[in-house]
């Protein structure tokens, strides 16, 4: 193999690809990227056999087509730590030369052949999703995922994709956050209530990484025990996480009594903020006041001492109560544009309180008894 590159637009696909190498193998082929040269066109190779990707490179000369293996840590320094625009990389049986203007290094190369395959898209039902959309998928509802759980099924991002829409969950049985979205399916494919396709937390800010390209679209194919996703530039694997999802429909509340209250997300994460400063990991828990055109939010703690905050809100109707984990309340808020409004739905200091916007987006918390706050 012999090519000359760009360095940056290779460094960019090297250092993506190589999130998913792990850092300790028995299968030491494992710890490096493969980088696999054609006559026209090049991809750089990652997996540790739960996931995997494959992403295009660009900005390539190439003189000979082949293969090589690249060493995560000293490949990914020589990229890093060159100023040279252009890099010349020729690899052999003996291993690998890099060439910038005026450095040089060898480093040893295993044999590419022994590195594992990763499947490339050759999917013909699948679904279509704007990437900006799958983002803000991925941003939703990651964070409420519970990966220390002894249950599996916690530990990733359920995605369900009908006819014309997909619809991401995740919770860790406090809290719940759902998203919802457009979506166009390709070859008559879609998920049935019997189709558990739940991407582990890992894979999912992989694939957020990978979606550089906001205004592109990508392609989903779940497939019984994985699912492959397709962006303009790179292909990503993952095995599913394995269990059945919580029935998540059941914990959105169906409510008649409840009240509803809108506001707006940057004054009520600022105010949050502040009357968080007195909590500690004991005393979690923020009473949410609303009445008299007001939000008061109060929190104490025995040895921390005690704050209130007041906001100013619209609702003047009977005073309401909710104790909620402040930390909860605050995922949610980070999630969102600051000027962007959401509604609050809330009928009682025991019943969960639903946090809804006019996108998609639901998310559910649990509300703490004032004793355990």
């Amino acid at each position: 193999m012999k090519i000359t590159c760009n360095r940056e637009l290779l460094a960019s696909a090297f250092q993506t690809a190589a999130l998913v190498a792990p850092a300790r193998s028995p299968k030491t082929i494992l710890l490096n990227v493969k980088l696999e040269v054609q006559e026209q066109s090049a991809v750089v190779i990652a997996t540790d056999l739960e996931m995997g990707i494959r992403i295009q490179v660009e900005g390539l000369e190439i003189e000979a087509p082949g293969s090589v293996v690249l060493p995560v840590g000293r490949f990914g320094s020589i990229l890093r730590e060159s100023t040279d625009e252009k890099l010349r990389l020729e690899a052999d049986s003996k291993g690998l030369l890099v060439r910038g203007d005026r450095s040089r290094f060898r480093l040893p190369a295993q044999n590419p052949d022994e590195f594992p395959a990763v499947v490339g898209f050759e999917e013909e039902k699948y679904h279509k999703v704007s990437a900006r959309l799958f983002r803000e998928l991925v941003h939703r509802t990651l964070f409420a995922t519970d990966t220390e759980s002894s249950r599996y099924a916690l530990g990733g991002v359920l995605l369900e994709m009908e006819a014309d829409k997909i619809t991401a969950v995740a919770t860790d049985g406090r809290r719940l956050a759902k998203m919802e979205g457009p979506a166009e399916s390709v070859g008559g494919h879609g998920t049935t209530a019997e189709t558990m396709t739940i991407v582990p937390h890992r894979s999912m800010q992989l694939i957020e990484r990978a979606l550089a390209d906001a205004e592109a679209e990508i392609e989903i194919a779940a497939r019984p025990n994985d699912v492959l996703i397709r962006t303009p530039k790179a292909t990503i694997y993952s095995r599913l996480v394995e269990g059945r999802f919580p029935k998540w429909r059941d914990v959105f509340p169906q409510r008649s009594q409840a009240v509803r209250i809108e506001v707006q997300v940057g004054p009520v994460y600022s105010a949050l903020r502040q009357a968080a400063i007195v909590t500690d990991e004991e005393s979690r828990g923020i009473d949410f006041q609303f009445g008299e055109g007001k939000l008061v939010l109060v929190a104490s703690a025995a040895e921390v001492g005690e704050s209130q905050v007041e906001l100013p809100i619209t609702y003047d109707g009977q005073p309401l109560a909710v104790t909620m984990d402040h930390r909860f309340v605050s995922d949610f808020l980070r999630a969102l544009d600051p000027e962007k409004s959401f509604t609050i739905e809330i009928e009682n200091e025991e019943s969960a309180a639903l946090f809804l916007t006019d996108d998609g987006y639901g998310y559910v918390v649990m509300p703490l008894a004032r004793d355990r706050a």
